[in-house]
């Protein structure tokens, strides 16, 4: 069995999920925060169940290379994969046809104007969804509200003509930024959401951008696969600067390079 100098915050979950037969069950009813070390999660990245969606849960999380993923019908899932996917924002890469995009800027961008709007843009089922599920639940909406309203969370706002037609969200810390979602509905707008976030982040000396788990969507603009290791040690050096609080505003002179 395996033991944990946690045990007063997390205790041992015996289950099934994803073929882990011991996993740490985190309790809500406690001042202790602490997660257990990431390289006890499971093979999928699994690490710990339960506990609640404070803000200082959440930054602890976050801290540690963990997030929350979870459906409306599980309890919280709390996650630290391995490979990791991550962006480093210097090596953003954009296509010949997105940069045509960019030139024609056809869309406008701003910062964290319509953050509610945009989580829950995000939260909506997509159309080629098998399944009708989101796992941005009710109460993660509400959580990351609240780490907006304190300056950690921040969203980028797509509009068209004055409407809101994409746009994505995230938490920063220190020069690290941990992407969560996105969503888009014209053509390209996401993506000219996520250069413009990006290219602001690389001006800003931010040194990595969390993507999570790979995509070929993520691929494409430059993420890559690396170990847990390696993010926990690009992490921990991008936590020694100061966090950069919101409310964020896109920088003039980037969007007239862009």
């Amino acid at each position: 069995m395996i033991t944990h100098p946690l045990n007063k915050s997390a205790k041992l979950f015996t289950g099934k999920l994803h073929n882990r037969s011991l996993m740490f069950l985190l309790n809500t009813d406690t001042k202790d925060l602490r997660f257990p070390p990431v390289d006890l999660a499971s093979p999928e990245g699994l690490l710990a169940i339960g506990g609640d969606l404070r803000c200082e849960r959440l930054l602890e999380a976050y801290r540690h290379g963990i997030f929350p993923w979870y459906s409306d019908d599980q309890p919280i899932l709390w996650w630290s994969p391995d490979p990791r996917a991550t962006l480093f924002p210097k090596q953003l890469h954009v296509s010949h046809s997105l940069s045509k995009t960019l030139k024609q800027k056809t869309f406008s961008v701003t910062f964290d104007t319509r953050f509610r709007s945009v989580i829950e843009a995000c939260s909506l089922p997509r159309q080629h969804q098998a399944q009708p599920g989101t796992w941005i639940t009710p109460d993660m909406i509400e959580a990351y509200c609240r780490l907006h309203e304190m300056g950690f969370a921040h969203s980028t706002e797509v509009w068209l003509n004055d409407k809101l037609v994409g746009g994505l969200y995230g938490v920063a810390l220190g020069r690290a930024y941990f992407g969560e979602s996105m969503f888009s509905t014209a053509s390209n707008a996401s993506k000219v959401g996520f250069v413009y976030t990006v290219r602001q982040l690389a001006a800003w000396q931010f040194r990595i951008i969390d993507c999570q788990v790979s995509s070929e969507h993520l691929t494409r603009f430059g993420a890559k696969d690396i170990r847990r290791t390696q993010f926990i040690n690009e992490l921990e050096k991008a936590l020694q600067f100061p966090d950069k609080m919101g409310p964020w505003k896109l920088e003039d002179d980037l969007i007239i390079t862009l």
